[in-house]
């Protein structure tokens, strides 16, 4: 069987090797949000490897790993496509290839991998195994931070739907989780070798056993694991459900803003602590406008806050005006008590990195590029504990979503994530998103309060489990108290990102002191005879 398989893939050309292993990528896509059907990395991760095992070439091992990422990305990111249609008449026709030229980039990362494990060809297979989850966890760790860092899809968001599994990103993160993934996935090569010895097949098997005791060990942290609730704090998230395409449009900008007024004001406001909209959720720059901010808190009680995104203009010290996007905290007399500015911007959406280059303008509203804000921050308020401010994509930043402790030294205490993906309609998109959510939230150890435009809107405690939601394209508010941290922090949230990188270097480090021995023994073993 495994000699037919072997002489069916050397029987290919090289067109239909690249097809293969792009439809393998794609079909690893599935074990992703919002799918997460794990098992096919236990079938497409191991035929990857059996197919590099025939390249001859590094050239032909490169062509196949850029063809498995590039299908692997084109699943993953094909959501990216529907913001260029939101404006259709100026951006549509650019959106198959900047999303095609997107994922053909980050395929050279998985090219990367493949040429790693090709230049381990005489290894026994558990080490090539070994050495293909160690590159391609490095490569993402790499994809993290590298032109600004796009780490979406990591492979540890294949366990977000189980908070059991999830809950190990206490100790390793979110690179952690994937990296022992990847090696239990990778791990069945070694079965398609023609013979294995006992030591390989424990090989094979080991690694899928330790997850399995990951799953464990988060059962047991959940097991009868209620959340207390800050006491006095009681939430409403707002979900007006605006489309991307009429969210701007002048005419309709008043009646967006007073429908989330309206909407605020429903049933059981006078209960309310803290109403929360989302990114961008009105037109108007509320810092300046005393007006509108005096309206857009009518309907608090005394002493609660409307915490909403809002552009933001200033001017710099070089006396020229920048646009900001920001969150701002009002509190029920119409004054200002916090605001944010955005730190981690989008490229191409809010601002173009190759203005020069780029044959069309940036894909939000406005020819003016946002500015970005000066870091990480944690935000004090009245009534309820310190946060961290979010907006969008920042919450995929895998051990940056905490910023210094307040002036008195206090931690913060819960993240709060406004976003608006209205610019990806009904597409995985939203729901990738909120799996990030929910790993930032275990990683911290703290709850994530999320406000979606149109979704998905959630409250997520700090053990990564949704107790509340607003539906995807639906219009409507929840009214939630808000969870208290985890008792104690995680380690991760103490390390960071180099705890799994030193996981990373440390299984590099054993992988090239056991080929170092396995090399000394053969030679040992030829000189003796």
């Amino acid at each position: 069987m495994i000699e037919r398989c072997d002489a069916f893939l050397l029987g290919l050309m090289p067109w239909q090797r690249a097809l293969l292993a792009a439809l393998l990528g794609a079909a690893s896509t599935l074990a992703m949000p919002p799918w997460h059907v794990v098992p096919l990395l236990w079938v497409t991760v191991p035929l990857l490897l059996w197919m590099l095992d025939s390249c001859k070439t590094a050239r032909s091992a490169m062509v196949i790993g850029w063809s498995f990422g590039f299908g692997h990305f084109a699943v993953g990111l094909n959501w990216i496509a529907n913001a260029f249609y939101v404006d259709a008449d100026t951006h549509g026709a650019f959106a198959i290839p900047a999303v095609a030229g997107l994922c053909a980039i980050f395929g050279v990362y998985i090219a990367v991998v493949t040429l790693i494990v090709h230049r381990l060809p005489r290894a026994p297979r558990y080490v090539r195994a070994f050495g293909f989850a160690l590159a391609w966890m490095s490569v993402e760790w790499v994809r993290g931070w590298l032109f600004t860092g796009f780490p979406w899809n990591p492979m540890g968001s294949v366990w977000a739907a189980w908070p059991e599994m999830i809950q190990i990103t206490t100790l390793f993160g979110t690179l952690g989780l994937g990296l022992f993934t990847l090696i239990a996935a990778a791990a069945v090569f070694v079965f398609t070798a023609p013979a294995t010895t006992k030591h390989e097949r424990i090989f094979g098997l080991a690694p899928t056993a330790l997850l399995i005791v990951f799953g464990l060990y988060g059962a047991v942290r959940l097991y009868d694991r209620d959340v207390p609730m800050v006491p006095d704090v009681n939430l409403r998230l707002v979900q007006p459900n605006i489309a991307q395409a009429d969210k701007w449009r002048p005419g309709l900008r008043e009646q967006h803003f007073m429908d989330h007024v309206r909407l605020s004001a429903s049933t059981g406001v006078e209960g309310v602590t803290h109403v929360i909209w989302g990114e961008a959720a009105v037109a108007f720059a509320l810092d300046r406008d005393e007006v509108r901010r005096a309206i857009a808190v009518s309907m608090l009680s005394p002493g609660a806050t409307l915490i909403t995104g809002v552009p933001r203009v200033a001017t710099g010290a070089n006396g020229i005006e920048e646009i900001f996007n920001s969150m701002l905290v009002v509190r029920s007399d119409a004054s200002v008590a916090a605001l944010y500015d955005k730190t981690h911007l989008v490229p191409f959406g809010e601002y173009l990195p190759l203005r020069g280059l780029i044959p069309f303008r940036k894909l939000t509203e406005g020819t003016m590029d946002f500015s970005a804000g000066h870091g990480r921050t944690t935000l004090s308020i009245d009534n309820a504990p310190p946060f961290s401010p979010l907006i969008c994509y920042e919450a995929i930043f895998s051990g940056e979503v905490t910023g210094p402790p307040t002036a008195d030294g206090q931690r913060p205490q819960w993240l709060l994530n406004i976003t608006n993906d209205s610019w990806f309609g009904d597409t995985s998109g939203p729901r990738q998103h909120l799996a990030e959510a929910q790993l930032r939230a275990v990683e911290e150890g703290l709850p994530l309060i999320r406000v979606a435009n149109t979704g998905i809107s959630a409250v997520i405690d700090p053990y990564g489990r949704v107790l509340g939601r607003i539906a995807l394209n639906t219009r409507g508010t929840l009214d939630s108290p808000l969870p208290q941290a985890a008792e104690g922090r995680t380690l991760f949230s103490r390390t960071g990102q180099w705890g799994p990188i030193v996981l990373i270097l440390l299984g590099i480090v054993f992988l090239w002191e056991a080929e170092r021995r396995r090399r000394a023994a053969a030679q040992h073993f030829f000189d003796t005879i």
